[in-house]
């Protein structure tokens, strides 16, 4: 690919009728000389292809072998791509006019920062945040990720609540400018993860390194959310558990690493017990399922928490709240993101 100073790279997996309806609005959208768009595909069995050779033949198109899933996709994909920001952004976003030249300011004019994330809304309810990144990515000290605008599935309408540059611990991959040199640096994508919060893992090793994530409130895009995989689909809960898990596993601070996974390990095992009581069997085998393979993969994980541990300049990441977000929520009915006060700029 060409040497842009932002490359936007869309990884599409059977996505045919997202890059039809959102590819063209991208395209209008983010028109400058500066600005390159490429679409790689996870080997969709779809028509995407024929879609891209027929209606997008001038959008460079890179075709892996197989599926990698998003994380080592996106790996993979980034091989090729000369820039110095990648702007992640799912097939099933819609930009506005103007979305990207605030993000990509805000990076020129804040060498600190690695990454930083629009906010996010939802396609069909716009005026309401969108489960994936909403206003911006947080943890607790269990290792629960909520986010500015969304706690688990309580969503907020946005009212302009969040309209201010706020630091963050983690932005959503469906829509995440980052700085490549930072993202090769610190390793990209954890490939094992396949899909799902290997951002938050990205994100954890940047910060722990010194670098700074934030929200820039002026850019805005809709998202559908869940087009790949469903919310209800068994296999999803499998990889959020897994890895969870293998996030706070390779990311935890040595002090907190055995009191944590204890802890987490009997809240997973009460989840499973709660799909079983609400008739979802195939939910429950999926978190047992998760917890046995974080048990056989523990030992190749642990030369990558060894790096991490090395590498790591900061323990004391502000946006890993020392709270419980369970606790907050259900016990104190804390259920948006301004009860709970937490600081957000630095």
């Amino acid at each position: 690919m060409g040497n842009s100073k932002t490359a936007i790279v869309i990884l599409n997996w059977n996505g045919e009728g997202m890059l039809e309806k959102y590819l063209p609005i991208l395209i209008r959208c983010s028109i400058s000389p500066y600005v390159e768009i490429v679409v790689a595909d996870n080997a969709s069995t779809d028509g995407s292809d024929k879609l891209m050779r027929e209606k997008f033949p001038q959008i460079p198109y890179i075709k892996l072998d197989r599926n990698y899933g998003f994380a080592d996709g996106y790996n993979r994909a980034l091989q090729y791509v000369r820039a110095d920001y990648y702007m992640l952004l799912n097939s099933d976003v819609e930009v506005t006019m103007g979305w990207l030249e605030p993000m990509i300011s805000y990076l020129d004019n804040n060498p600190q920062v690695a990454a930083c994330q629009p906010k996010i809304h939802q396609i069909v309810n716009r005026d309401m945040f969108e489960y994936a990144g909403a206003a911006g990515g947080f943890i607790d000290r269990l290792g629960y990720p909520f986010c500015r605008g969304r706690i688990f599935d309580s969503i907020e309408t946005d009212s302009g609540q969040y309209d201010t540059d706020a630091s963050l611990f983690w932005a959503t991959g469906a829509a995440m400018l980052v700085r490549s040199k930072i993202f090769k640096e610190t390793g990209g994508f954890d490939a094992d993860f396949f899909a799902h919060m290997e951002e938050i893992d990205l994100c954890w090793r940047m910060r722990a390194r010194g670098y700074q994530i934030r929200l820039v409130p002026q850019s805005v895009v809709y998202h559908i959310g869940g087009g790949t995989l469903g919310a209800e689909k068994p296999y999803k809960t499998y990889l959020n558990f897994r890895n969870n898990a293998l996030l706070l596993y390779k990311n935890l601070p040595e002090k907190e690493l055995k009191p944590i996974m204890r802890k987490r390990y009997c809240l997973d095992i009460i989840a499973a017990c709660v799909y079983l009581l609400k008739l979802k069997p195939k939910h429950f085998a999926a978190v047992l399922k998760a917890r046995h393979q974080v048990r056989s993969l523990k030992d190749s994980f642990q030369q990558k928490r060894q790096e991490n541990m090395a590498l790591a300049v900061t323990d004391n990441i502000p946006e890993r709240t020392g709270f419980s977000i369970l606790w907050r929520l259900h016990v104190k009915r804390q259920n948006t993101f301004n009860k709970l006060r937490i600081k957000t700029t630095e």
